[in-house]
């Protein structure tokens, strides 16, 4: 009866772990998927072999070993990643800052990060710099990239149709359960081999440890700092620490705070990268899909041991490059870039700002440059001050609830 009640025992364990095994593996493929931002990032900034390596490494591996610390210490799935947000806010300026003053600009934004984290006074962020006027210069931001990859369909119609379409299929019959961007990524290497429109094969290679000197320059500062401290503080750890208390979890919030900015401080030494929970992520291995409630971090081991994997395999990854045809690369980072702008428009028009962000949704889609600085910088700038003007009232409630929640 021992016996059998062990083997019982044995089969329920691993029914058990098949939800937090398929959560895991689901935010692998997306790990995965993604890819891509860094890549087309790395070729437009005219970075290096060794450079793109590094920042690969460090934007999925340093993250993912902070994940199976804070795993260890507090047995809660707390996933914290390198933040996609910051990935696409560094290809946007990739036109308009240099590798080292990105690489400054960050290191500043992990400091204030750590600071706020320290003082207690993250959430007081929301009312110096509501999240709605940074999705708003979000959202003109990521539209020309969403642009350029239905430009590439006029000019390579067979790749990116076919990517497209197996982008849009797999939403619609697949849903999550496997990410539409991976399956998309797939079909287009298959249909660029099949039409002979790839590079040469990649061959397995070591990454390169390569550190890039820091340069801290006032335009730099002023133009990313604030977006990137707002993505890492509010648009990834607040919600995410909300949803993990929703789900019967007691997140370290300061602790949380704590790793972001000192791995944003540390990890940029190897390139910008912003360490943060994010809430795709947290829905993944902290919701109720993940399984039983005690087992749902072991989804998080999973995930942050494929994103070593992957970091050990940057190297490889930077090779695609060059095997990749350039269209359907565009095409990949266009629709990856499309659940971030309906989300960036759903919170811009959802209240209480509206004309603040509006403006600097225009703004950001613009080509300005006053005083030496760029469309984001000035984004912030008329979108704060349109708010400030027409939307006092607003702005006043939602300091009201940062002091609240505070």
């Amino acid at each position: 009866m021992t016996v059998d009640r062990e083997r019982e025992d044995e089969v329920t364990q691993r029914r058990r772990m098949l939800r937090p095994v398929a959560a895991g593996l689901s935010l692998a493929a997306i790990f995965t998927a993604v890819v891509s931002i860094p890549l087309e990032a790395g070729s437009e900034l005219g970075l290096s072999t060794d450079e793109t390596s590094a920042w690969i490494m460090v934007v999925w591996g340093f993250p993912s070993l902070l994940t199976i610390l804070l795993i260890l210490r507090y047995r809660e799935p707390l996933v914290v990643t390198g933040n996609v947000f910051i990935l696409i806010f560094v290809l946007l300026l990739g036109g308009e800052l240099s590798w080292p003053q990105l690489v400054g600009a960050t290191m500043v934004a992990g400091g204030v990060v750590l600071l706020l984290g320290l003082s207690g006074l993250t959430h007081r962020l929301a009312s110096v710099l509501p999240a709605p006027i940074v999705y708003g210069l979000l959202s003109g931001a990521v539209l020309g990239l969403l642009a350029d990859a239905f430009t590439a369909l006029g000019t390579a119609t067979l790749l990116v149709g076919a990517t497209f379409a197996a982008f849009f299929m797999s939403r619609a019959f697949l849903g999550d359960r496997i990410p539409a961007l991976l399956i998309a990524l797939v079909v287009g290497v298959v249909v660029a081999v099949a039409g002979s429109e790839t590079g040469p094969v990649p061959t397995p290679v070591w990454p390169q440890v390569t550190f890039t000197l820091p340069e801290f320059t006032f335009q730099a500062i002023i133009t990313a700092t604030p977006v990137l401290v707002v993505f890492i503080a509010l648009q990834a750890n607040a919600p995410s620490i909300v949803f993990l208390r929703d789900q019967g979890y007691e997140p370290p919030e300061r602790v949380v705070s704590l790793v972001s900015g000192i791995g944003t401080l540390i990890g940029s030494v190897f390139g910008p990268m912003g360490v943060s929970l994010s809430l795709p992520a947290t829905a993944l291995t902290a919701g109720p899909d993940a399984g039983d409630h005690d087992m749902r971090h072991w989804a998080g081991y999973l995930a942050a041991s494929i994103g070593v994997l992957i970091a050990l395999m940057s190297g490889f990854a930077v090779e695609l490059l060059d095997f990749i045809p350039g269209p359907l690369l565009v095409a990949v980072v266009g629709l990856a870039v499309l659940g971030i702008l309906a989300q960036s428009l759903r919170e811009i028009t959802r209240g209480p700002l509206l004309m603040g962000p509006l403006v600097a949704f225009v703004v950001s889609m613009s080509d300005i440059e006053l005083l030496g600085l760029g469309r984001f910088f000035w984004a912030l700038v008329f979108g704060l001050a349109t708010s400030l003007l027409l939307e006092r009232t607003q702005w006043l409630q939602i300091h009201r609830s940062a002091e609240t929640f505070a």
